[in-house]
């Protein structure tokens, strides 16, 4: 990592209120709306500049700062002015929070675009960029056209909001992050504005907002279909409404990166360009593991030259969609630099590219997994930590029913999204089958490649419910995750499906399993012919300046494990106990002390579908010493299900000091529908 101190120009920065014309969540002309919270860096010029605007509810003032000082000052350096900007209702911003990019948001968004391009000091073009929330909204933004949004750069984000978040997965319910997100965004919206920035109003903020609290998992488990809810916001639903140009960055571990394959199919190929890297849900510039990062500042800033400031970088002649294939390797929690290539295709579905069927075989196969079948999953969401990918798979692939296919004339490279067509016959209504795609190695070391996973129920369209004919057969389709992954020769190529797959997918009430037909079935890999290194080559990885915080070591983190599985023999129960780390205890040049703690438990009997339950515990704290401000947050989020329900229970205490401000808590039932 090379840190960069002298830039073109010297930069400055200042913190201001942007004020939004009218409540943008009512009719035009409702009067004043709320005022929301930016930090704007800009270069020290008296030429209009283009702006570039990141917009997220994560808090600029503590929560995300750190990463924001490594690239907006970089691109305030190169000639930009920079700009972060807090959602309402979080952080410093005034109004109410609101659901995950709803109406609201995406209208301040927009009205946030077009006062950044009537600034004295805005050339009037303004791009958006942004990794996850805020690389989903640049997109979302782009949908809705306003005039001055020339471009965006959208990191491990989706253009589909139902079936490729952190709610559902092949129309089953996302049972590790359904719940876990729903916990960290109730314990993210109950922190209180800073009153070192909006001064002794911050209580009554924090009050108001307090009292507009509602957990979204209640919205969220409430649409359990693809219905009018989720479409609102997936730019799948008209890819033709994005009119910016469009860079789409995505990472094989990062479950988000299917939308980066699906943007360059659907995209004017004058409009976008791709990239997918090694990375888990990570800027590819951090050099996070898994590696090799890559100069993305520098290749963002050719993208935004290019459309912002009209010169020709030559970004416009890159191949379409740039890919690092992996080289096989062995099964392992984490990789510092994953062994590859990167690809080049001029177009996607791409010419180089072939589908090839591998047929089952072996007649009937009864598929009746465990359901702790899936506790070797690993994090739905890497970030770079030492448990976050998938161990070796032996263990999984055991209780899965497995067909392997030797690779014996030399290796077998792959891109894109693998599928299967499932012959199974079902002796009771609803169930899921998941599919696993596996290298492996000689000595049966199980690496997993990808995924993918479908409720049978949904097996006609998400949008819909059918029960499965009890005692019938049918074929079921589906896709797995894209991936780019070679299999060396002598190594095996193994599917493995499973009826089960806790704490990923929610079990359904009276799943038994399956009977397979091997006959009839078969997997369709996405065959990539191997073509020459085209050449492509990124600079090193390039920031600003980090921000001076300072991370104290506690006894917790040298006590807990990130990812710890408890298996109680004689109840047949198994727990997986999950440390997110997300940050610890950080200390800002400003005085700040900002602790969160989270604790999650997802625990299961394995021949029950119904015990599965799962926890979430955070506690949250800002303390300012020198104005004796100390806060705190605690939540406690619970979800478990019967044969007709679901059940979620969530607790929010907050203090000052040591008084309790708030304490509410929610208990309610939820029909279960498609999930």
């Amino acid at each position: 990592m090379q840190i960069r101190t002298a830039f073109p120009y010297e930069t400055t920065y200042e913190d201001l209120y942007i004020p939004l014309p009218g409540d943008t969540s009512q009719a035009e002309g409702s009067g004043s709306g709320p005022q929301l919270y930016a930090r704007i860096w800009r270069p020290v010029t008296d030429e209009p500049v283009p702006a570039l605007l990141e917009y997220l509810p994560y808090r600029l003032s503590d929560w995300t700062a750190p990463r924001d000082w490594q690239r907006h000052p970089w691109y305030a350096g190169h000639g930009y002015a920079s700009v972060r900007v807090d959602v309402r209702g979080h952080g410093n911003s005034e109004g109410m929070p609101g659901d995950e990019y709803d109406a609201t948001e995406l209208a301040d968004g927009v009205a946030v675009v077009e006062w950044l391009a009537r600034q004295e000091w805005c050339s009037g073009k303004v791009g958006m960029f942004g990794i996850s929330w805020g690389g989903f909204n640049s997109l979302q933004i782009a949908a809705l056209a306003p005039e001055p949004l020339k471009a965006i750069v959208t990191v491990c984000s989706a253009d589909d909001r139902y079936d490729n978040d952190v709610h559902y997965m092949g129309g089953s319910v996302l049972g590790v992050d359904m719940h876990a997100w729903a916990a960290t965004m109730l314990a993210f919206v109950c922190r209180p504005p800073d009153p070192a920035d909006v001064g002794d109003d911050w209580r009554q903020m924090w009050l108001d907002r307090l009292e507009a609290v509602e957990p979204l998992i209640h919205t969220w488990l409430a649409h359990q279909s693809r219905d009018a809810y989720w479409k609102h916001g997936s730019v799948c639903e008209d890819y033709g409404a994005v009119k910016a140009k469009v860079l789409a960055v995505g990472g094989w571990h990062d479950p988000y990166r299917d939308t980066v394959l699906r943007l360059v199919e659907h995209l004017d190929p004058g409009q976008v360009r791709g990239i997918i890297g090694p990375w888990s849900h990570q800027y590819p510039d951090r050099g996070l593991p898994p590696g090799p990062a890559i100069g993305f500042l520098q290749e963002t800033l050719r993208w935004w030259d290019q459309h912002l400031k009209g010169e020709d970088t030559g970004v416009m002649n890159e191949p379409l969609l740039r890919s690092w294939i992996s080289g096989s390797h062995r099964p392992a929690t984490v990789y510092e630099t994953l062994p590859g290539r990167w690809v080049g295709d001029a177009a996607w579905p791409s010419s180089n590219v072939t589908p090839v069927e591998y047929a089952l075989t072996g007649g009937s196969r009864i598929v009746r997994s465990p359901q702790q079948t899936g506790l070797d999953a690993g994090r739905f969401f890497p970030f770079g930590n030492a448990a976050d990918l998938p161990p070796d798979q032996r263990d999984e692939d055991a209780k899965s029913v497995c067909f392997e296919f030797p690779v014996e004339d030399g290796p077998v490279e792959i891109l894109g999204r693998p599928r299967v067509r499932l012959r199974i016959r079902m002796d009771v209504p609803r169930g899921q089958v998941v599919a696993r795609l596996c290298d492996v190695a000689p000595d049966g070391a199980s690496t997993l490649v990808t995924r993918g996973a479908l409720n049978l129920a949904a097996r006609h369209g998400r949008d819909r419910t059918e029960d499965w004919p009890v005692g019938e057969t049918e074929d079921v389709t589906f896709e797995l995750n894209g991936i780019g992954h070679t299999f060396p020769r002598g190594n095996r190529i193994r599917i493995a499906v499973s009826s089960s797959y806790w704490p990923w997918i929610w079990p359904q009430a009276g799943s038994a399993g399956f009977t397979l037909e091997a006959d009839g079935s078969l997997v369709e890999l996405p065959v990539r012919r191997y073509t020459e290194d085209p050449g492509i080559t990124f600079g090193e990885p390039e920031q600003a300046e980090p921000l001076n915080v300072v991370h104290p070591a506690t006894l917790d983190d040298e006590q807990r494990p990130e990812r710890l599985v408890v298996r109680d023999v004689a109840k047949g129960e198994w727990r997986l106990e999950v440390d997110p780390r997300y940050g610890g205890t950080r200390v800002y040049p400003d005085g700040l002390e900002f602790t969160e703690d989270a604790a999650e438990a997802y625990t299961v009997q394995e021949d029950d579908p119904l015990s599965a339950r799962a926890r979430s515990d955070w506690t949250v704290r800002l303390h300012r010493p020198e104005m004796g401000w100390d806060v705190r947050v605690e939540t406690r989020s619970e979800t478990s299900a019967d044969a007709h329900d679901f059940l979620t229970s969530n607790e929010v205490v907050c203090r000052d000091g040591d008084e309790v401000v708030f304490h509410r808590t929610w208990e309610k039932r939820i029909p279960r529908t498609a999930g």
